[in-house]
């Protein structure tokens, strides 16, 4: 069995290389083309470019990149075309490998699965039909969306979203880290201002000065910075001057990151899938998120819901609090921290549901969209 495999940012590379796993173990002739990160690449694949060069989020930052990435797109589809696989597997980063797919169904008959279904729940419903032309099969993450893409006239299982799979770390490595860096019984806050330069750098000023305001009512509190990889020397620079000499994590130092998850007594990060990942170690959170003034003038008109947490849409409650758009202000920021850290037993529930209703408990998330995969080759 040949599939040729689209990923374009971390989140996509790590569904891939999840389902990719799937595959080996269950058609263990499989071979796999196309492009990639470090995950992808340890189950077999050699990407074609850096799958670095696709990761661009918001409406004025896919502009000046847009020729480059109207290349590639040529490229992939090309790739593809040549190569005659089973399947076409596209993973999230719709922008870029729909349009593959797009130009691939155009010229050949060659079968399309798109891995992450699109939010038409929350803004741009019309996205499900347009994909339909030349998307066979969907592999969505949230149990509400088969019926949604099913509409659209595409088929769709439900897989599981891969928080529930991922390792949390144990009580006991919580206490050993506050011990190790004595924090004590101290508020800790955990403090996520993304993965992307652009937001890091418009959420770092106001994440500290929504901590410098909080240390004003709770002098003792403690602060944890996990640092993604690619903007780690920006969250280094840029949370230099925030209060109570945060403890930073390096990229690479994972079990670190998992024991502050769960040794935090509150988290304030900036919107997307660590939401959940918070939830999976039940740990309580605010959620506070700006982009660009065009993207935001945009989408902010175009939004069909009234949360962008996905713990409260998941769950059906309003449990977490967010400060979005204009409302992402540090005054507003801290208020929010003093009320979770006040009553912070108003989250668990919903993120207990958030959990179950994501697969917890049930086969690994990769091996059923590896199986999902096959049942429609097949």
């Amino acid at each position: 069995m040949k599939v040729f495999v689209i990923a374009g940012e971390p989140s996509g590379d790590a569904l891939g290389g999840a389902v990719m796993a799937g595959l080996h173990a269950l058609a263990p002739d499989v071979t796999f083309q196309g492009v990639g990160g470090p995950l992808m690449q340890a189950q077999g694949l050699v990407s074609q470019f850096d799958m670095n060069e696709l990761s661009v989020m918001g409406l004025a930052e896919v502009l000046p990149k847009y020729r480059a990435l109207k290349r590639r797109i040529a490229e992939c589809a090309e790739a593809v075309i040549a190569a005659q696989p089973d399947v076409l597997l596209t993973i999230d980063s719709p922008d870029f490998c729909l349009r593959v797919a797009k130009l691939v169904k155009a010229r050949s008959n060659i079968r399309t699965i798109h891995y992450v279904a699109p939010t038409v729940w929350a803004w741009r419903p019309g996205r499900a039909a347009k994909m339909a032309r030349h998307i066979d099969h969907v592999l969505a993450l949230f149990p509400f969306e088969p019926p949604l893409m099913q509409a659209a006239g595409m088929t769709c299982d439900f897989v599981g979203h891969p928080v529930v799979a991922q390792p949390v770390a144990t009580g006991a490595e919580a206490d050993a880290f506050r011990a190790a860096h004595g924090i004590g019984d101290a508020p800790l806050i955990l403090a996520l201002p993304g993965s992307r330069k652009g937001e890091v750098t418009r959420l770092a000023s106001r994440f500290g000065g929504a901590l410098a305001l909080l240390q004003k009512s709770q002098p003792d509190i403690r602060v944890v910075v996990p640092c993604a990889g690619p903007v780690a020397d920006l969250v280094r620079d840029l949370t230099a001057d925030w209060p109570a000499q945060p403890i930073l994590i390096a990229p690479d130092d994972a079990v670190a990151k998992r024991a502050a998850f769960r040794a935090a007594d509150v988290a304030l990060a900036a919107s997307g899938t660590v939401s959940l990942e918070l939830a999976a170690s039940n740990t309580p959170m605010v959620i506070a998120y700006d982009m660009n003034w065009l993207s935001r003038q945009i989408i902010g008109r175009m939004l069909l819901v009234d949360t962008v947490t996905l713990v409260n849409l998941v769950s059906d409650t309003r449990a977490v609090p967010e400060f979005i758009g204009q409302d992402c202000t540090s005054s507003q920021i801290a208020n929010g921290l003093r009320a979770v850290l006040a009553a912070p037993m108003a989250q668990h529930t919903a993120m207990a549901l958030t959990m179950d209703r994501l697969g917890k408990g049930g086969e690994a998330p990769g091996l059923r969209a590896a199986r999902s995969v096959l049942s429609h080759v097949r």
